[in-house]
Order: C-alpha cells, then sequence, then structure tokens
C-alpha cells in the first residue's frame, strides 16, 4: 500500500461561493461528494482554517486542498498507443478514441489513458498521483478528441486556474436528432444529480450553472450536424443539453431515445478543438483532432440520401 499527499493552492477571485463548489470548479477531477468528504476530514482549509462545505468565500481568501492518495495496488504503466497531438515541457495534447477511460476507478483499473501515460511519460506519478497522473480535465468514455494532460506540479496548477476561470476554449462536433428550431443558441440551464437517478445528470433549478452554444452547420431529414462551444465544463454537459432541448445526441444511450433515427456505431461526440495558455510562455496553443472515420463515414451515407424538399415538389 502506498500514499501520497498532494497540497494544491487557490486564490478566490470572485466572493459569495460555496466552499465546496469552489473546490469542485477548482478540480474537475473531484467530485462533489469527494470533495465534501475531504471537507470533513480537515483536507480543506481557508487562509489556514478549517471550514464548513457551505462555507461562503470572499474575494482574496486562500483555499488550500491537501488529498492523500491511498492506493491498494499501484496503477501500472501500460504499453497503450497514443495518438499525441502536441507536447512541450510543460503539457502534452492528446487525440483520446472513443473507448478509452481517461483514468483508472472501480471497473476501469486498467487500459486508461493514465496507465498509457505513465508508460510514455513516467515522471508524469509526480504530478498529481499514480492513480490520475497528469489529468487536467476528462473527457467521456466514449467522447473522442482533445485532452490536455500536465506533464509537471506548476503545470497542473496553470491549467487548472484557466479551466477554472473559463480561460480555456472548448469546442465540440456533435450529430443531434431533429432540426433545432433556432440555426444557433445558447443554453443557460443548470445541471446537477438526477433526483430520481443519481446516475445521471439533468437540468435542475439547484444544479450548478452551465453555458452551452450551439451552431447548426449541416442539416439532414431527421438530424442536424452542431458546433459546440461550453464555457462551463459540467459532467455530460453538451449530452445533457440537448437532450434537455429536444435534440439528444445521435447514439446517446444514457439521455437519448430508444432508437435513433440515424445507424451510428458510436455516441456521436467529438472534442474537435481546444485552446489553452502555455504555462510557461504565456503563447496560446491550439490544437486540433479531425472528426474520426466511423464518423465520417455516418456523415458520408448521410449526405447521399436525398432531403424531401419544395425544389423537389416544383419538379414534380
Amino acid at each position: 500500500m502506498t500514499s501520497q499527499e498532494q497540497l494544491t493552492q487557490f486564490t478566490v477571485d470572485e466572493g459569495g461561493q460555496r466552499l465546496d463548489l469552489f473546490v469542485v470548479a477548482a478540480i474537475p477531477t473531484l467530485s462533489r461528494t469527494e470533495v465534501q468528504r475531504l471537507i470533513k476530514a480537515g483536507l480543506v482549509t481557508v487562509n489556514g482554517q478549517t471550514a464548513k462545505s457551505s462555507y461562503q468565500l470572499s474575494a482574496g481568501e486562500a483555499v488550500s486542498v491537501s488529498m492523500l492518495s491511498v492506493q491498494t495496488q499501484p496503477t501500472l504503466a501500460e504499453d497503450i498507443p497514443l495518438d499525441v497531438l502536441y507536447e512541450d515541457d510543460d503539457l502534452v495534447a492528446i487525440n483520446k478514441p472513443c473507448g478509452l477511460v481517461v483514468h483508472p476507478a472501480i471497473g476501469n483499473e486498467s487500459g486508461t489513458l493514465v496507465n498509457a501515460a505513465l508508460m510514455r511519460w513516467p515522471d508524469m506519478c509526480r504530478v498529481t498521483g499514480e492513480e490520475r497522473a497528469g489529468i487536467v480535465h476528462r473527457l467521456d468514455k466514449d467522447t473522442s478528441g482533445v485532452i490536455v494532460m500536465a506533464k509537471t506540479p506548476d503545470a497542473l496548477k496553470s491549467l487548472q486556474t484557466q479551466f477554472h476561470d473559463r480561460l480555456v476554449y472548448k469546442r465540440y462536433i456533435a450529430l443531434v436528432e431533429g432540426i433545432p428550431e433556432q440555426p444557433s443558441g445558447i443554453i443557460e440551464a443548470p445541471i446537477g444529480r438526477n433526483p430520481k437517478n443519481r446516475r445521471r445528470m439533468a437540468v435542475v433549478q439547484d444544479g450548478r450553472e452551465a453555458v452551452t452554444r450551439y451552431d447548426i452547420t449541416e442539416t439532414f431529414e431527421d438530424c442536424a450536424l452542431i458546433s459546440v462551444e461550453i464555457k462551463t465544463g459540467r459532467t455530460h454537459q453538451i449530452r445533457v443539453h440537448m437532450g434537455w432541448l429536444g435534440h439528444p445526441v445521435v447514439a446517446d444511450a444514457i439521455y437519448g431515445r430508444k432508437t435513433s433515427v440515424v445507424e451510428c456505431p458510436r455516441l456521436f461526440l467529438h472534442a474537435a478543438e481546444l485552446q489553452v495558455t502555455s504555462p510557461s510562455t504565456g503563447e496560446r496553443l491550439h490544437f486540433e483532432s479531425q472528426l474520426p472515420s466511423e464518423l465520417q463515414a455516418v456523415l458520408k451515407k448521410l449526405r447521399q440520401i436525398p432531403i424531401y424538399n419544395e425544389e423537389h415538389l416544383d419538379d414534380e
């Protein structure tokens, strides 16, 4: 059994936030339940003093989070191929395939992105501990596309701050069922645990702020291709918001319909573009990932299906 302590510190920019919600936003790899456990255990302090989860923070206060990671089995380095888009001394950008889990958890103790990263960058275990080596943010197992990992503790802190302060640009490509009434729109609806099924997320009144912008880029008879930008990074945000709007992502087994209007081998959601600022140079770094071949094949098939419209009526 091994243990490793990690101390992360933040300065509160805007007051009025609950302590637990602030920490969840600051450290996306932690769930709210995990954060509340840390607070209860006295591992989260405000200006050096312990506080309750409901404590209302003030601007300028210093929040410190101490996490003691205890493992019964070490996370092993595994020789899993990775598509590396970019790498420097601070970070690495990876094109994550659909089906690859980001970090080990119950039921997915191996074969994850972290296992692969530890093989290629062994020192990454010193950033956040072996089980979450270098992880800054997450993508769902069934979502493909760009994800960044930190290679140093300083880079981790910088990137976490950028995500928390909404300084990261994130754009996704999705195919949704039906055609949204508006060609573009902004969805502002809070997201939290579904009260009827805690394993799912939902739009709920007391949820956390979530903002999604979409633009239709192409339409078909029964579906639409959209470009999606998210300012916040809530769990399953795009899938929840589009489902709530009445246009779930194609092949979404959790938030979609039982029978999809389009034949698709996987969830049609891809993290196409990510922009962050280099922790060392301040340069804006821009990463892009092309739509995977299996999703391109779905679009190719749709484009070959004629759309029955008014022009066809005039020809008859």
